[in-house]
């Protein structure tokens, strides 16, 4: 048996978000989460096409990556293939030959599950270890408590809504309203929601896209902003808890979220909205030749 590296085409696409559903339990280090994929979705499902990555035996897809960026390959592995060692070893011959089309040559990251054997493998390549991320995580047995301000879910009549909060929460945002409805048509929005907070004099303050993995799975948050002229209001801790609660009505066993670990104001706000820190995870990373 050979593992095979693949770029689905478009209706591939669905069979790769279906694998990177059925990997996500409770339990599982932070992953790359179908949420990730449908956000990439803004750019349009060929971009999207462009940047998956897939390895497979006798066409089982056992590991999925997304070069988010030209630099940054977010991987994921299925729970029963984490140590799997010829799919390790393939997988860091093709990460690292810039022929095999996964990543460039020169300074690259990968992102991978701590406990998957191709963390060993890179380090004994001398990848190093980047900077490090927070990973949160809130269980969502119990209902999750009133935000105490004015929650709406987005749909195209209001997208000019989340859009806007996004490019004013995040300097570098690209987040526009073609993008917005690109991300929306996409498969894995069936399973996700954008709310925004507003005040009392209806401006729109906050935003959120959650994504749920299905029933019982931990759902993600990505991404949360609030707009740079109505912070410290407690408007970061408000659109969080409204993002509980709509993964929790969406059947989500958990939400997680991973911010980096620099960003302390991030990290207080999630814990504020009943988060907790998970053990801190770090990219590997191949500086410039």
């Amino acid at each position: 048996m050979t593992i095979a590296l693949d770029t689905p085409d478009v209706d591939g696409l669905s069979e790769a978000v279906e694998a990177l559903r059925e990997w996500q339990h409770e339990g599982a280090p932070m992953q790359l989460h179908p949420g990730d994929v449908g956000w990439f979705w803004r750019f349009g499902p060929e971009a999207t096409v462009a940047a998956l990555r897939t390895w497979s035996r006798d066409g089982q897809i056992l590991a999925a990556g997304l070069l988010d960026g030209t630099r940054l390959f977010r991987l994921t592995i299925a729970p029963d293939a984490l140590q799997d060692e010829e799919l390790a070893q393939r997988m860091v011959a093709d990460v690292t030959a810039p022929e095999r089309g996964v990543l460039p040559e020169g300074k690259a990251s990968i992102e991978a599950p701590r406990t998957a054997l191709i963390q060993d493998l890179l380090s004994e390549g001398g990848w190093n270890t980047d900077e490090p991320w927070t990973p949160l995580r809130r269980d969502l047995a119990e209902p999750v408590q009133d935000p105490g301000v004015r929650i709406e879910v987005i749909g195209p009549d209001r997208a000019h809504d989340r859009t806007a909060v996004q490019r004013a929460s995040f300097d570098s945002s690209t987040f526009t309203d073609d993008r917005w409805h690109a991300m929306a048509a996409g498969p894995p929005y069936a399973d996700a929601r954008c709310l925004v907070a507003y005040d009392d004099r209806d401006n729109a303050v906050a935003g959120v896209t959650v994504w749920s993995a299905g029933r019982g799975r931990p759902g993600l948050i990505e991404p949360m902003g609030v707009h740079r002229e109505h912070r410290g209001h407690g408007y970061g801790r408000a659109i969080t808890l409204a993002a509980a609660a709509a993964l929790r009505d969406l059947g989500s066993s958990s939400a997680v979220v991973c911010t980096p670990a620099s960003n302390t104001a991030g990290v207080a706000t999630y814990e504020s909205a009943g988060f907790r820190p998970l053990p801190e995870v770090r990219d590997r990373l191949r500086d410039a030749a």
